[in-house]
């Protein structure tokens, strides 16, 4: 079957079309996306402004005309971070559902790191055995870890880097008191939450996904996108140390232009370093992999796990 997928993540909304059917690896077919960023148009009361409202109904809007130009049989849509913590989160996602006759779910954190935990393990298979993977977005981080396609433990921290760039980093490139007050914010976090991940036993694979890490990888020395999926990406833990160091003393413009680095995502990937290092740095990973699925992915995989009809992100089942 064709299916769509309409992500509307912090920095993103993007609209994947596969062919899938049960037992196969979804095959993109499609792919439109826009650098929408959210978060930015959150006022100081959190609230999402009109402008950031039309562009997302717009967007939506546009999604739906391509979905059904490319023959897309069901569409998956939902939501992360930026909108489920806005004030007006609900209020929004209505607007647009009367718009574009679009229904879109909010994903909790913990089901976002669930769903791209379960993307992790069918691209690496049961071999890898343990999986501890970590995820960085623009709102939120999410770690999860297991030995099953069910995780563990799944937490969300807001330690997105697109968050943080906007809370903490008030000059480019940031202050070198800026950086010290959000790493030390950002260990403090994460260390919270190292006893219940690793309670389980070690990790024999440590993976990670989102644009975040594949753009430290890259920087770091991994192979480019156009070497394509197969292609193992790694990422040390020296690398990251180092270059969490580096990217903190550039600015924007210097930063664009590192191998990998989008114009867009640029502002953001000191912070996103800052987030990478600690992890790796209080998990004790000397090593981590790319990993080319993430949350879409998990999303598509669930579907086709479940029976046809109508499919509840919330829950991971089928309605009647």
């Amino acid at each position: 079957m064709r299916l769509g997928v309409l992500d509307i993540g912090s920095n993103t909304v993007h609209l994947l079309v596969v062919d899938a059917h049960r037992g196969a690896r979804p095959m993109p077919a499609y792919s439109h996306k826009e650098g929408l960023r959210l978060t930015e148009y959150l006022d100081a009361d959190n609230r999402l402004r009109d402008e950031g409202v039309e562009r997302l109904g717009a967007f939506v809007e546009e999604a739906v005309h391509l979905a059904e130009d490319k023959g897309v049989e069901d569409l998956l849509a939902f939501a992360t971070s930026a909108v489920r913590e806005a004030a007006n989160g609900l209020e929004v996602l209505a607007q647009v559902e009367e718009r574009s006759g679009v229904h879109i779910e909010v994903l909790s954190g913990r089901d976002e790191a669930r769903l791209t935990f379960l993307a992790v393990r069918r691209w690496y298979g049961w071999s890898s055995g343990r999986l501890l993977v970590f995820d960085i977005g623009g709102g939120s981080l999410e770690i999860a870890s297991g030995v099953d396609e069910e995780p563990d433990v799944a937490v969300s921290l807001p330690l997105g880097a697109g968050r943080l760039t906007r809370d903490w980093f008030t000059v480019d490139p940031p202050s070198a008191e800026e950086v010290r007050k959000l790493r030390r914010h950002v260990r403090t976090e994460i260390a919270r939450t190292v006893g219940d991940v690793v309670r389980n036993g070690e990790a024999d694979r440590a993976v990670a996904t989102s644009k975040t890490f594949k753009q430290l990888a890259r920087i770091a020395g991994a192979a480019p996108s156009s070497d394509g999926p197969y292609v193992s990406r790694p990422l040390s833990r020296q690398a990251m140390a180092d270059w969490a160091v580096k990217l903190t003393t550039m600015g924007v413009a210097e930063r664009a232009q590192l191998p990998g680095v989008s114009e867009g995502r640029a502002a953001q990937l000191a912070a996103g370093a800052l987030v990478a290092d600690a992890a790796m740095d209080l998990f004790e990973v000397d090593r981590l992999e790319v990993c080319p699925w993430a949350l879409r992915e998990g999303v598509i995989l669930r579907r086709l796990d479940i029976l046809p009809g109508r499919f509840d992100l919330r829950t991971d089942s089928a309605l009647e």
